[in-house]
């Protein structure tokens, strides 16, 4: 489809700096595959809204999931371009029947990290600290750790919020270490909190090679980018997910961590007052789908 003297295969792409980034990640590694690849950037509802149309838009979101996708998947239904590439917790847990995760390529770090201007850790911040986030996820998880944190409503890229910090909009911002990484600020991170701290959100450091589900060729040229554990480690965290009913404006975190003898899931959900966590082991031959209905089961009970 892409070889020499064909079409190249067209990558649908958000406009922002890490979106980017994404996808000349995977053109790069089609490209090592012998395949033309072409980037496409589109712009999406979630990029054109600003914070007071964001909220008017998308009462209690916390990041929009499905704003940053859907005029780029209406390009793809459409066959203006070939796949997209997503931050995969952008994804909805189900998608429309018409597409399909192709590839998930390897994870990159899922941990959520701690930024401050003086490289100050969590401990050491000062009584009543401003902590930029908008997740309730983090917020919850954040005052199980110190129940005196203030929160400070931060939005934008990376570097505009890493601007509003400079600027003492707030005494810390909690990001998602893979997004600093992937644009070489990993430099900025003053604490990367453990699994047991803040329990990640389903998905966070996965990347989602999406294209229509009946096209097949491409569905084959995408195959060799899909990391079998990566994919069953977010199988398993969206299906928790979808069962406890969570999107982005609900808190719950979900972590996979697969093994050589099975896997290790880890949940933390908000049940009234009550942060609840739990961790389980499931063996190598459960399937993912399997195990994120018993981490789910395990939170549910409370």
């Amino acid at each position: 489809m892409s070889g020499l003297g064909e079409k190249p295969l067209r990558i649908g792409s958000r406009g922002s700096q890490l979106a980017l980034w994404q996808a000349e990640h995977i053109a790069a590694a089609l490209r090592s595959l012998g395949h033309s690849v072409s980037i496409q950037i589109i712009k999406t509802t979630g990029d054109r809204l600003q914070d007071a149309a964001f909220q008017a838009a998308n009462p209690g979101a916390e990041d929009g999931k499905g704003i940053f996708i859907k005029e780029i998947e209406e390009a793809l239904a459409a066959g203006e371009i070939d796949l997209a590439v997503h931050s995969l917790k952008d994804l909805p847990t189900e998608l429309a029947p018409q597409f399909a995760i192709a590839a998930i390529p390897p994870r990159a770090d899922a941990r959520d990290v701690l930024v401050t201007v003086n490289g100050a850790m969590l401990a050491e911040l000062p009584e009543n600290a401003r902590v930029g986030t908008t997740s309730p996820r983090r917020q919850t998880q954040l005052l199980d750790l110190r129940d005196d944190l203030k929160f400070v409503a931060m939005r934008g890229n990376v570097d505009t919020r890493l601007r509003k910090l400079a600027e003492g909009q707030a005494d810390a911002l909690v990001l998602a270490a893979a997004g600093l990484e992937r644009l070489g600020l990993e430099k900025h991170i003053s604490q990367r909190f453990t699994i047991a701290e803040l329990c990640p959100a389903p998905g966070q450091g996965a990347l989602a090679i999406e294209c229509r589900a009946d096209d097949a060729a491409t569905q084959n040229l995408l195959a060799p980018l899909d990391d079998a554990p990566a994919r069953y480690a977010v199988t398993a965290e969206r299906a928790a997910l979808h069962t406890l009913g969570g999107g982005c404006s609900v808190p719950i975190g979900i972590f996979c961590e697969p093994g050589r003898g099975g896997s290790t899931l880890h949940g933390a959900r908000s049940v009234g007052e009550e942060l609840v966590r739990r961790e389980i082991a499931v063996a190598a031959d459960v399937p993912a789908v399997e195990a994120g209905l018993l981490i789910a089961g395990a939170l549910r009970e409370g």
